[in-house]
This record gives structure tokens, sequence and C-alpha cells, in this order.
């Protein structure tokens, strides 16, 4: 199938993109960053890295691509037809080129030499036992990720089926992924805001909507890339830990804090169930999401998030792997000013290594500003703001990450080239995609804290983060200060959570949050792994008790997520259905469709772009919604053909849609009677107040009549 086949050549693009851009990649794996020898199978770090850079390249290919055929039926046509051939062509050149340089390196190398390339070039490493615990980890975040996305959304028996914790956000999604694969969204618009600018981040939307284009049925076009990107972050994670601490439970625990969050909700609600009842009870009677903070029974905060924004794991993917290149800036620089005041003293010198020849040496020697690799930089800049409209909030972590991991590191002009390019990239493309400005900055003080105070902000950690805040404390009492000032980085997006919204929705911030959480999470882990290396059993059950406790509210919240998701509480969608099969092929994505405020049903999955969808979308995207809200109000209430016409041509309607919804609506009183005699009704379907009619403006009861053609409605 195209489709797989496309996959296939992103991994293989990647390959080829980090063949010349991070030529000595397998060695980051073989030490950590202090120079411990690490066991790691580099395939571990490769095939996600590999997925995460060729997606990111081959599709911002294909789109812009797709972009200058777009007048054409089927932009999608052309622009595979390009760049699938063009990028097998690319890859079987680099792999002639290869085997030609590896042909000269085996003539002019010697036989010890030769032996010692293929050890570092091994893709597994030579410890039995570590191999079976890597192999139990993929296993485990595999599984896992099989159970979120097919749990999540899958079809059978011809129907699609949406779980009823993820399809809000899947409105918007599928009308995205429809747009694109039933359509010609080029210029692309917002599916529940059409005929504007795009300000969403939907180029993971593209991926999908073209893979379903290519062949593969939706639901598999949709979770084999989320699968892909949420082992491809776990993964990475995986190697982040070892890197930093040199320690594999650490890398197994920091990816288990990174599916089960830290939170007090558990017990909390443990402590409110009723006298009489069963704890075992409660806990499987219960299917709603748990937690007393705001907004905690959307799932916000666990392992739903990622069933939900299938985009955010191949974000996260992205910035481990960045922050895997560039943090050993920062250890570098500790090692050179350690070696620098063993020399001091070595040489009985009189001159003490004081705060002030510390700080002249961090920001005013040669070391601390040169560059070592211009290519990294270069390339790592060119990666991070082609992420922009896959997951912009990614990007921006990521950034405040590198800022702190800077200050203190070798060759700062290295962060300062990678921010450059990383924005320049950005702002190119938000002035293509977005009419105005992409986000507004606003000091914005607590989050979504009830009390906005620094006592309440507080109160709201310690009730969603549970012990979290405590562990961390202690862990970074007891970290040397090239890691204390890492886990200052790592809080930062945290901080930037709290005191700045970027858009009318601040909620969004949680990513922000979740990001800090995850990476210090490596810190959580190494003090509990600390903890467990003490000979004392008593000290080594506090141990796994602290475990337990950072992970039980998320290890349930995934239950729920579980329960939550049958097949009974989905949505349901007929594919086969009239409605969506006659949107489908009676209208393109220029067509722009005025209905009631849809949020999921079978027009959204026909690819319909709508004038206004579910407002929610609208609005937390920074559109205008309430000025389409009173255009709404003001067609569907039209009191006469020539005023409806008049605000049909004005928003620059193609259909418009009377159903159930509209005729009870407590928004506006429908004049169902005028549209009728406006406009030529094109589709029926059902009886009654659930009858489904669309209307297409551009037939006019009154140009048929006046040319005695005979109407049937």
């Amino acid at each position: 199938m195209i489709g797989i086949l496309y996959l296939i050549l992103c991994f293989s693009l990647g390959w080829v993109i980090c063949s010349y851009g991070y030529p000595d990649l397998v060695q980051i794996t073989k030490s950590s960053y202090n120079k411990q020898k690490i066991c790691f199978s580099p395939y571990l770090m490769l095939f996600p890295v590999w997925f995460i850079i060729g997606t990111l390249a081959m599709t911002w290919a294909t789109y812009i691509t797709a972009y200058i055929f777009n007048r054409m039926e089927e932009p999608l046509l052309y622009a595979n037809g390009v760049i699938i051939p063009l990028t097998t062509i690319i890859i079987i050149v680099s792999l002639i080129a290869g085997n030609k340089k590896g042909e000269v390196s085996r003539e002019s190398t010697s036989t010890n030499k030769i032996k010692k390339l293929s050890n570092d070039m091994s893709l597994i490493c030579d410890d039995e036992k570590v191999r079976n615990i890597e192999l139990v980890l993929l296993l485990g975040i595999t599984a896992l990720a099989f159970i979120l996305m097919w749990r999540t959304f899958f079809i059978k028996d011809g129907d699609l089926y949406v779980g009823v914790s993820v399809f809000s956000d899947f409105s918007p999604h599928i009308g995205m992924i429809r747009s694109f694969s039933y359509g010609n969204n080029f210029p692309t618009s917002y599916s529940h805001y059409a005929g504007s600018d795009i300000k969403y981040h939907f180029m993971f939307q593209f991926l999908v909507g073209n893979l379903e284009y290519l062949g593969l049925r939706i639901d598999y076009a949709f979770n084999i890339p989320s699968i892909l990107s949420f082992i491809s972050a776990f993964l990475l994670l995986y190697l982040l830990a070892l890197k930093i601490t040199g320690k594999i439970g650490v890398g197994i625990l920091a990816c288990l804090f990174f599916a089960f969050r830290s939170s007090k909700a558990l017990f909390t609600f443990l402590s409110q169930v009723p006298k009489g009842t069963g704890v075992i009870q409660a806990l499987n009677e219960n299917t709603a999401f748990i937690g007393e903070t705001p907004h905690e029974d959307w799932g916000l905060w666990n392992l739903n998030v990622y069933a939900n924004q299938r985009h955010l794991a191949f974000g996260l993917g992205l910035i481990f792997f960045i922050i895997i290149l560039f943090l050993g800036r920062a250890y570098g620089m500790n090692e050179t000013i350690k070696n620098l005041a063993a020399w001091l003293k070595d040489g009985k010198e009189k001159t003490k290594i004081n705060f002030g020849t510390l700080i002249e040496y961090i920001f005013f020697s040669k070391e601390g500003w040169e560059v070592d690799n211009l290519r990294y930089s270069v390339v790592s800049g060119i990666l991070l703001g082609s992420l922009s409209f896959f997951h912009g909030s990614a990007v921006i972590g990521c950034l405040l990450v590198l800022f702190i991991v800077a200050i203190i590191a070798k060759h700062r002009l290295e962060f300062a080239i990678l921010a450059i390019i990383t924005i320049v990239i950005a702002l190119l493309q938000t002035s293509f995609f977005i009419d105005g400005s992409a986000v507004g900055f606003e000091y914005l003080f607590g989050f979504i804290a009830e009390n906005k105070t620094i006592f309440g902000v507080a109160s709201y950690l310690e009730r969603l983060l549970g012990i979290l805040p405590l562990v961390l404390l202690v862990g970074f009492c007891l970290q040397g200060f090239v890691d204390r000032h890492i886990m200052l980085a790592f809080t930062l997006p945290l901080i930037f959570a709290f005191t700045v919204s970027l858009t009318v929705d601040v909620t969004v911030n949680h990513k922000y949050i979740m990001l800090s959480c995850i990476l210090l999470g490596i810190y959580a882990a190494d003090l509990v792994i600390k903890i467990l290396e003490r000979g004392e059993w008593v000290v080594r059950l506090a141990g796994f008790a602290l475990i337990i406790a950072l992970t039980a509210t998320g290890i349930y919240d995934f239950m729920t997520v579980v329960k939550k998701n049958t097949p009974e509480n989905s949505i349901v969608l007929d594919l086969e259905d009239p409605l969506t099969k006659w949107i489908d092929e009676n209208s393109v994505s220029k067509d722009i469709f005025l209905t009631s405020n849809y949020s999921i049903n079978q027009v959204v999955l026909g690819g319909a772009m709508l004038y206004q969808g579910w407002q929610y979308f609208g609005w937390s995207a920074g559109y205008d919604t309430m000025y389409r809200d009173s255009m709404v109000k003001q067609m569907y209430e039209a009191s006469s053909p020539s005023e409806l016409d008049r605000l049909v041509k004005k928003n620059n309607i193609r259909f418009i849609i009377v159903d159930h919804d509209n005729r009870y609506s407590l928004d506006y009183s429908l004049n169902e009677e005028n549209i009728r005699n406006t406009y030529i009704s094109v589709y029926t379907q059902g009886e009654g107040d659930w009858k489904i009619s669309i209307y297409d403006t551009r037939l006019l009861i009154n140009d048929y009549t006046s040319n005695n053609v005979l109407i049937v409605n």
C-alpha cells in the first residue's frame, strides 16, 4: 500500500538527513554527559529520530508541492507523484554513495580498525541483560501506545468509533484530516472556522490526511503515526535519562513517571468514599477522571492527552532529541571548571578560583562562546523551526529549556544560532499561514488556579502534583551544581505557564507544565534509585512506597481511560452514510457550509468546511467567534430572500444545512421557509423535525422560476 511506503520513506529519508546532519549520532549513545560508559542499543534512538526527522521533512515537502498545485483538482496526486519518486531517488543515491565511501574506507583501514568501527556502529548493545531490559521496556511502551490509540479511535463493521474522552478535540482534527484527504484545503483554512486563515498547528493532521489519501484507512492513517510518535518520545526520554545519570533504572522510572502522573487525586478520592462502600467497588464503578483542580475532569494531565492530542508526542520526541544533543555543553563547561580548579591546586598557585573568576570564565572565555559544531546548530534550528505548525507549544518549550541551559554552557553561540534559525522559520510560517499576529504575550499570573496568589498557586500545585514537588526539592539539594542548573532549566516551562498567556485560552499552557514534569521526572527517578540502592530493607521499602505514591493516580487514570472508551460509549459514525458521501462527492474545501455549531458528526466526517463549528475550537484558536455567531443568527433568521442572499454572499457561503439542531436552536429562530424560498435543495434525508436539507446558494429559486424551470423540492 502506498501509505505504508510513504511511512517507510519517512524513516529512510530521516536516515539520509541524519547521515549528513548528524554523522556521529551513534557515538552519542556510548556515554553519559559525565563521560561514564552506558549500555544502550543505538536503534532505540536511531529509529525514533529517523522517523521524526524524516516525517518532518517529507510532510513539509509534500505540503509545499501540493500548495504549488493547489489549482489542480487533486493537488495531493501531483504532490505525492513528485515527492515519493524524488525521495526514493535521494535514498538510493545516498545508499550508493555510502557504499562507495565504505569500500574506500575498507581498502584503507586495517582489520582491527574495521572491527572497532563495526562495534561502534552496532545497533544493539553487547550486554544481554540490558538488551532484555530494553526489550521489555519497548514492548511495554508499545502496548501502552496501542491501547491508547486503538481504544479511542478504530473502525469496526463499517463504523468509525471515536472515544468519549477524545471526541471533542477529534472534531477539528477529523475535519482537518478530511479537508485534505477528501478536499483541496490549499490555501489552508480551519475546518471549524472556514474561509479564514489557519492559526492552529495542523501539519500532523495533514500527514494523516495524506496517508488516508494514499490508501490507508483513516484509523490506520491516524493511529500508526500516533503510535510511532508516542514510542519515539518515550525512548528518547529514556536515553536522555541515561545521558544525565548513567543509570538504566533512572531511565525506566523516568518513563514510568512520564506515563503515570504524580498527584494526590487518587488518595483524596479514596478518602471521600462513603462509609459502607468498598474501596474496590468505588474504584470499579467510577468512570470519571478524578481530581479537585479545574479541568482535571477533562483528563487534562494524564495519558488521555496523548490519545486526544496525537501531535503532542511527536513534538515531545523532537524536544527530547534536541535537548540530548545540546545538554552536554553545560556538562562540558562544568567539567572544564573542575579541571581548572584542579590545575590551580596542583600548580600551587596563589590565585583561587573564586566566584569572580568563575563568572569571568563562563561568560567571557572564548570557549564559552565559540562555535564548535555549526552543523548541529543549523540542522537542529531548521528541524525545530519546522515543528512550529506540528506543535507550536513544543517549540516554545524547547527554546525555554535551552535558554537556561545555555547560560552555563560551552559554545553558547550554537544555542543562539539554533534559536535564531528556529524563530526565523517559525515567523516565516506564521506570516504565510496567519493574518496578523500568531500569539499575544500577556502577563497572567496563576494559570487556572482558583486563587491567583503565591499561596494559591502553591496550593494548586500541591493538589495537582502530589508529593512530586517535595521529591524534586530533596533531589535538588542532593545534586551537584550543573544538575541543579539543569533542573532550573527544566522548570522554566512550568514558570512560563504560570506567568504568561499566549492565547485567549490559558488552559492550553498545561502542555508546558507537563513538559517540565516529564523532564524533572528524571531527577525524581534519580532520587528514588539512590534510595533503592541503599542496603537497608526499610529504606528500600520506602523507595518502593515512593514509586507507588508518584504513580498511583496516573495508573488509575489510565484504567479510567480504558473504562471510559468502550464501544458502547463511543461516538459512532457511519463510513457509508449517504450524507457523508454526498459532501465528499459534491463539495471541495473552498465550499463553506453554514450549519449549526457542530462538534463531530457525519457532516464533519465528510470533510465539510464549517462557517462556525463548535465555538470553543475557534475561540481557543484565536478566531472571532462572536462575530460569526451574529452572522449565523442573521442568516438563519433572514426575513427575505434578498436579505439572505446578501448575507450569504458577504460570508462566502456555498451550502446551507437545515436540520433538527437548527429548528430547536436557542440562539436564533430559524426561518426555514425563507431559505426554502431562496435556494434549491440539493440533498434531503429523513422526515419531519429530523429532516436534513442541504441548499446550494448558487442555485437561486428566482433564477430557475424566471426561466420557467420546474422546481421539485
